[in-house]
């Protein structure tokens, strides 16, 4: 027998037998042959990939990230901590950005973190304009659900003191009551982003190829935007089909589509057939229909997550649910009769709680077997919202990456000892049955899946403390929630997430087996190379030459 390419000598992990397979077949990009003993000496290939006893895994498959807004913010001025420790850091970067450029050109950046930051405080409209008194200054906040401007901005996208807010959302206010500069939750963001000034298509395109790349490199072979149209509307939904389409983002791509999109403009009234049937056609086949997507609540360490209890040493504020119980039934009940798997973010455990109320409610009037409706980061799920979601099957994408970035926060200044030490709770989801996966939500945190698996199984924060021992999962589960488990969490697990005969040839080589190191060495490990359709699409050592 002669195939396109033989992959042998190394530790293959099918994720479908427990043993190691000593080789593989590849031909027309799937899975042609697994050789659990030796190969037969007549076997033939067209090309021999010698493994030199690294170690061959299926493809990683994230299924949350924004890789729109991670080629976006791949443009902008790095206002992450670090490297800023202070808020004159970030003014200092904005006012050396300023220099040579013409008055009324935007300055945009992003990652800024308060609470890591020397004042722990928010930059203010007031800190900014004595940088950048004639440019209008745009920074996005790392949880990606607040930002800071300043008075130009404000005026050039006509916000007026007298401004209401929209409804899931506000804008800042000083002790006077004057707009600080602070703009809270996405209603109010894009009240301001779609009135920037925007890349054409072509550099669209170009930007999402750069971020593809960087998906590539960490052994990604199949991953989901999870809110397309949040920041530009169709244009990005354009840019996302060109990208893909003409291969310059190779990666096979999934799209949750934000619902709104659905309300006018090109998509509306299009039901879950139509819109896959469009996607597919603009796509070539590449990209597919993930879901419709919803918010119910924003982040904890924005404090617009919404939570039961309260906040830690502030019990009576618990943060704003977007949607009132009653629009949520509604717009649930209409895209579960049109057909569409629904998506909805959910961090605090008072949102999670009204999600699954309108899930269940939906379900309970139209039935539906492998409806995949799911909730997003599952920051904070209780017992009971754990024991609804699985008898209603309703599975989750859990944001594991908050333990190590953000668990001594919510340890010590948002949730409390207690609750703290339950955030993203793996080991319960796993124990009540629910189907799951580990997510990245780059550009929140760094894409990274063998850092997702590190943060699952050891459960370490920066202060290097074990944050809910009772919550880690095994080294093979944590391998597992991101090949195979995102293959059954996407509906395609007949055509990816294993290492398996008939299905596509998408590969990560790693230089040494997950399953034999010590977990804390993990994120330590390096893709070696990655391949779609059995083709190489990264290779580390042609990368560094």
């Amino acid at each position: 027998m002669s195939y396109d390419k033989v992959i042998y000598n190394g530790n293959i992990l099918t994720l479908e037998d427990s043993r190691a397979a000593n080789a593989v077949g590849v031909s027309d990009g799937k899975i042609a042959k697994i050789w659990f003993d030796n190969l037969e000496t007549e076997t033939k290939a067209n090309q021999w990939i010698d493994l030199d006893g690294r170690t061959l895994i299926p493809g990683f498959i994230d299924t949350h990230n924004h890789l729109f807004m991670f080629s976006q913010q791949k443009q902008q001025l790095n206002c992450s901590t670090p490297p800023n420790k202070t808020v004159n850091d970030i003014l200092s970067i904005v006012k050396m950005e300023i220099k040579g450029k013409p008055d009324g050109q935007w300055i945009v950046g992003a990652g800024y973190d308060n609470t890591k930051l020397a004042e722990n405080r928010h930059i203010t409209r007031k800190d900014l304009d004595e940088v950048s008194p004639d440019h209008p200054v745009f920074i996005r906040h790392i949880s990606g659900h607040l930002a800071i401007v300043n008075s130009k901005a404000l005026e050039y996208c006509e916000v007026s003191e007298a401004i209401e807010n929209p409804s899931g959302g506000h804008f800042g206010r000083d002790a006077d009551g004057k707009l600080d500069g602070v703009l809270y939750e996405l209603p109010v963001l894009e009240r301001v982003m779609h009135r920037m000034p925007q890349a054409t298509t072509d550099e669209l395109v170009d930007q999402l190829e750069a971020a593809a790349r960087d998906y590539l490199k960490v052994g990604i072979t199949t991953s989901t935007d999870a809110a397309v149209g949040l920041d530009l509307g169709f244009e990005e939904y354009k840019a996302h089909m060109e990208a893909v389409r003409t291969r310059k983002n190779p990666l096979y791509m999934r799209y949750m589509i934000m619902h709104h999109l659905f309300d006018d403009g090109e998509f509306m009234g299009f039901d879950a057939e139509e819109m896959g049937q469009r996607i597919d056609n603009d796509t070539n086949g590449r990209g597919k229909l993930d879901s419709v997507k919803l918010f119910q609540d924003g982040s904890i360490q924005g404090r617009t997550a919404a939570l039961r209890d309260g906040y830690y040493g502030d019990e009576y504020f618990n943060g704003e649910l977007i949607h009132s119980q009653e629009t949520l039934n509604a717009l649930y009940q209409r895209f579960h009769n049109e057909g569409f798997r629904i998506t909805t973010h959910g961090n605090g455990d008072l949102a999670i709680a009204s999600i699954i109320e309108g899930y269940s409610k939906a379900l309970d009037l139209r039935p539906k077997e492998n409806h995949l409706h799911r909730i997003e980061h599952l920051q904070t799920a209780r017992e009971q919202d754990l024991e609804r979601m699985a008898r209603y099957d309703i599975a989750a994408s859990v944001f594991i990456n908050h333990v190590y970035y953000w668990g001594d926060d919510h340890r010590d200044i948002f949730l409390g000892p207690d609750r703290g030490a339950k955030i993203d709770p793996l080991a319960s989801v796993s124990d009540h049955g629910i189907l799951y996966t580990l997510h990245s939500d780059c550009p929140i945190t760094p894409i990274s899946p063998l850092f997702s698996i590190w943060a699952a199984v050891n459960r370490l924060t920066k202060d290097g403390y074990v944050l809910g021992e009772d919550e880690k999962i095994s080294v093979l589960e944590g391998l597992k929630s991101m090949t195979i488990y995102g293959a059954k969490l996407n509906g395609t697990e007949d055509v990816n997430g294993s290492i398996k005969e008939g299905k596509r040839a998408d590969f990560a080589i790693l230089d040494r087996n997950l399953l034999e190191l010590d977990p804390v060495e993990i994120k330590d490990v390096v893709i070696e190379s990655t391949m779609i359709d059995g083709e190489v699409v990264f290779q580390r050592e042609q990368e560094n030459k």
